[in-house]
C-alpha cells in the first residue's frame, strides 16, 4: 500500500480527509501552539485537529491562514465542548470557534462526547452542514448505542467518530459497527501517550524496518484505515512522527498487533465520562 503524508480517505459524504494529521490536545496556547503547527506544515502534513477545550483554536487559525499551504489545502477539525452541548449552545458554542478561528469555515465540526443535549447539539451541527461552513460533521467518542441512537435520528450521518484508539484499546465491535455504516475512525492518544515505546512487540516490529515503535504503530493505523493524529509540540518528534511512508507493516506484523488488544483506557470511559 503506497500512501503519502497527503493521502486521503473519502468520508461518506464524498469530502477527502487526510489519513494523518497533528492533534493539539494540551498543546500550550501561545507559541508553542503556533510552533506545532507551523512545523506541522512545513513537514507536509495537511490536517489539523483542535477542540474548543483546547483553548488555542486561534493560534491555529493564525498559522493556518498564514499562506504557509493554502487554506484549502489544510484539513481543519474542531469541536464543541460538553458544556454547550444543547441546540442553542451549540450554534453558539460554533460562531464563537470560527471567531477564535478566523475562518469561513471549518472541514469537520465534532460533538466531543456524548453527554447532556448532545441529540440537540447534532440538530445544530446538520443545520451547519447545510450551510457548508462546515464541510462535514460527526462524533467524538461515540460507542456503537449512542452510534445506534443517532442515527435513529440524524438526517445527515456522522461521517467521523474520532475515539481512544491504539494497540492496547481497538474496540474491533465498534470499528466494524463504524465500517458497516461508513463512518471513519479517528484515533486519538494513538500512540498512548508514548507508551507505545515500551511494548516489546512494537519494538521488534520496529527493529525489523529501522524503525521505532511509535512508527510502527502508525503505520498500522494507516493501512487498517484508521486516522491518526499524533500529537507533539516538538519539532523533531513531529518530523519524525510523519516517517512513516517508506515502509510497510508485513499481515504478521498487523495480526501481531491486532493480538496486543486487552481494553485497556487511558481516557475517560464515554458511558461514565465526567462522573
Amino acid at each position: 500500500m503506497a500512501f503519502t503524508i497527503d493521502s486521503m480517505l473519502t468520508l461518506n459524504n464524498g469530502l477527502e480527509m487526510p489519513r494523518f494529521g497533528l492533534g493539539v490536545f494540551r498543546t500550550e496556547v501561545g507559541i508553542e501552539t503556533e510552533n506545532a503547527v507551523r512545523w506541522a506544515l512545513e513537514a507536509g502534513y495537511r490536517a489539523v485537529d483542535t477542540a474548543a477545550l483546547y483553548g488555542n483554536e486561534a493560534e491555529v487559525g493564525k498559522i493556518v491562514r498564514s499562506g504557509l499551504v493554502p487554506r484549502e489545502n489544510v484539513f481543519v477539525t474542531s469541536k464543541v465542548w460538553v458544556n454547550n452541548l444543547s441546540y442553542e449552545g451549540t450554534k453558539a458554542a460554533f460562531e464563537d470557534s470560527m471567531e477564535r478561528l478566523g475562518m469561513d469555515y471549518v472541514d469537520l465540526y465534532l460533538i466531543h462526547w456524548p453527554v447532556n443535549d448532545w441529540q440537540g447539539s447534532w440538530r445544530a451541527l446538520e443545520e451547519i452542514y447545510r450551510t457548508g461552513r462546515a464541510k462535514a460533521i460527526g462524533v467524538s467518542n461515540f460507542l456503537q448505542h449512542h452510534l445506534e441512537a443517532l442515527l435513529d435520528m440524524a438526517e445527515v450521518p456522522p461521517a467521523v467518530n474520532q475515539i481512544e484508539y491504539h494497540p492496547y484499546l481497538q474496540q474491533p465491535d465498534l470499528r466494524t459497527f463504524c465500517r458497516d455504516h461508513n463512518i471513519a475512525l479517528t484515533a486519538w492518544a494513538p500512540i498512548m501517550k508514548g507508551r507505545v515505546l515500551d511494548v516489546p512487540v512494537l519494538n521488534e516490529i520496529g527493529e525489523k524496518y529501522g524503525k521505532t515503535a511509535v512508527h510502527v504503530t502508525l503505520r498500522w493505523m494507516l493501512q487498517t484505515d484508521v486516522i491518526t493524529i499524533p500529537k507533539s509540540a516538538h519539532k523533531e518528534r513531529i518530523y519524525s512522527n510523519a516517517e512513516i511512508f517508506d515502509f510497510e507493516l508485513s499481515d504478521d506484523d498487523i495480526e501481531a498487533i491486532n493480538a496486543l488488544d486487552c481494553n485497556d483506557r487511558i481516557g475517560p470511559h464515554p458511558d461514565h465520562f465526567g462522573e
